[in-house]
């Protein structure tokens, strides 16, 4: 359908909200979902990249007091949360935040939201794809089967934050590569596969506390905070530091509120599937880092002045190449994996880091596909070329955004350490979280009697919690994944002035009823099983 375009300039192009609407409401959604099944697939989509390689990084921020950053991290993260559970309730349709915004606040704001997201899923993939190739490298090549790759093949350059001697992060590039090609040509994930790779995380995390609880000694808890509580504005380091990095370790918890339309008694069993799977997760990353710790120590590396080195540095690097640091926790590249080495579970250390190399790739391959589907609404709302929307005729993928984003990918893969895209990805992603938070807020008092199958309860408490504590999480970023954001916002602005204001359908006038953008990437680049539920609409 079509109506006169909004008035009022960039911010009164309001997308409406019942024409968004219109597709979700041709959705025959069964509701079968009880708290449980909640609470196991907010735990599934949550465990993964942060635990099995940050631990390492969010050491040498925080030393011991990592316990403590899953706690700030967490707790943000559940108020955030409920926001999401609210407004996925009420627009489920793709699009996540960017859709959410367009409908609330406008589309020059959707638009920053959607350039933002940009940073949460490409950069986001780049990371696990280096997390993955330090597990493949070390655990797969040099432990089990004796091969050692150059150093120049293995990380990136010194000057980027890389290892001495490094050049390109080889391993890291192809991963990536690889599953833009899989996305490119289609592939199938079925809730089966996505249950066993579950259970394998699970698993593998259970056995490491089990192992490592009885090595653990108190005197490697001392000092607890040896960066303190507040590193310093843009220093990233300290308790509340790491929490800002560790937050990329709870990015997925979203998953359950996108399920809400889907849910039995929503107003009960999806407050309890969010925090009772983050709890759960909280707790699990929370005795997972005591006994990384515990058990061969978590201390981190200090300059002369008595202060944590910055993680990604040349410095540390340098520092990290040294024999008397080499086994240290905070310079392993597969944290895990190394800890039980360090105290004669090989075998089991090994296991770890191949379950590591088994399950990552997934995570890489649902973030590129989270991607790629915010691109396609974007380009279906004209505010990208719609060519980039293409579908291809056999594969029936938009091919050409895939390629474009896993190019990008496959560079800052090969040439940045994980810890640096971990900062710079959860910058796009605390900004989209606030920008959710805000519109949904706005969305009670300017719709208050629409229906909405779950309410946040004392949303005027939950909201403005959820927007400090974004931006208390952003602000203990390292300065350079906090001047990231502003600086590709400004990138952002000016492809919108030269592009997207004048070819956006809603500014011309044509507001219709996205049934491709809400329907066809549900069956592009992943497909379910016959009789498997479709997956996730993404992260956000």
């Amino acid at each position: 359908m079509a109506t006169a375009a909004p008035k009022g300039g960039i911010f009164g192009r309001v997308k409406p909200l019942d024409a968004i609407l219109a597709t979700a409401e041709k959705k025959s959604l069964k509701r079968t979902l009880g708290a449980i099944q909640l609470t196991l697939l907010g735990v599934g989509c949550v465990i993964g990249t942060g635990i099995f390689v940050l631990t390492s990084v969010g050491a040498q921020k925080a030393g011991p007091g990592l316990v403590v950053s899953f706690v700030i991290a967490g707790a943000v993260c559940i108020v955030a949360a409920l926001c999401y559970a609210e407004i996925a309730s009420m627009v489920p349709v793709a699009g996540s935040a960017y859709t959410y915004s367009y409908a609330v606040q406008g589309e020059f704001l959707a638009w920053t939201v959607g350039w933002a997201l940009l940073l949460e899923y490409a950069v986001g993939a780049a990371a696990v794809s280096v997390g993955w190739s330090n597990y493949f490298t070390d655990t797969v090549l040099a432990h089990s089967l004796g091969i050692q790759l150059p150093p120049w093949l293995t990380a990136g350059p010194l000057i980027l934050g890389g290892l001495p001697g490094g050049f390109v992060n080889l391993p890291a590039g192809l991963i990536a590569l690889l599953m833009t090609w899989l996305l490119m040509i289609g592939t199938t994930e079925s809730a089966r596969v996505n249950a066993v790779l579950v259970t394998i995380k699970i698993v593998a995390l259970t056995a490491f506390v089990i192992l490592t609880m009885p090595a653990m000694h108190g005197s490697n808890f001392s000092p607890f905070m040896p960066g303190g509580v507040f590193g310093g504005f843009g220093s990233g380091i300290g308790v509340v530091g790491a929490a800002a990095t560790m937050f990329f370790a709870y990015v997925g918890f979203d998953a359950v509120s996108t399920a809400a339309e889907e849910t039995k008694n929503p107003q009960r069993n999806v407050p309890i599937g969010l925090i009772g799977s983050l709890l759960i997760c909280t707790v699990f990353y929370m005795v997972v880092a005591a006994g990384a710790v515990g058990a061969i120590g978590g201390q981190p590396i200090l300059d002369a002045a008595g202060v944590p080195l910055i993680t990604g540095s040349p410095e540390l690097a340098r520092q990290c190449a040294l024999p008397q640091y080499t086994e240290m926790l905070v310079c392993s590249r597969e944290p895990l994996a190394h800890v039980l080495r360090t105290i004669g579970f090989g075998a089991v250390g090994n296991a770890i880091g191949y379950a590591a190399f088994i399950a990552l790739p997934s995570v890489v391959l649902i973030l590129l596909f989270g991607q790629t589907r915010i691109f396609f609404v974007m380009a279906r709302d004209g505010l990208l070329p719609e060519k980039l929307a293409t579908v291809h005729p056999k594969w029936r993928t938009p091919h050409i955004v895939t390629a474009i984003t896993g190019v990008g990918v496959a560079i800052g893969a090969a040439f940045f350490p994980v810890g640096q895209l971990a900062d710079i990805a959860n910058a796009g992603t605390l900004y989209a979280f606030l920008m959710v938070a805000i519109a949904v807020w706005q969305l009670r008092k300017k719709d208050p009697t629409r229906h909405r199958p779950f309410r946040v309860p004392a949303m005027g408490l939950v909201a403005p919690l959820t927007i400090l504590g974004c931006l208390f999480l952003f602000f203990n970023l390292p300065a350079p994944a906090m001047l990231v954001l502003p600086v590709w916002g400004v990138i952002g602005v000016v492809i919108y002035y030269a592009y997207s204001y004048r070819h956006s359908y809603v500014g011309r006038g044509i507001i219709e009823v996205p049934e491709l953008a809400a329907e066809a990437p549900a069956n592009i680049g992943i497909s379910p099983l016959p009789g498997a539920p479709v997956p996730p609409d993404d992260r956000d």
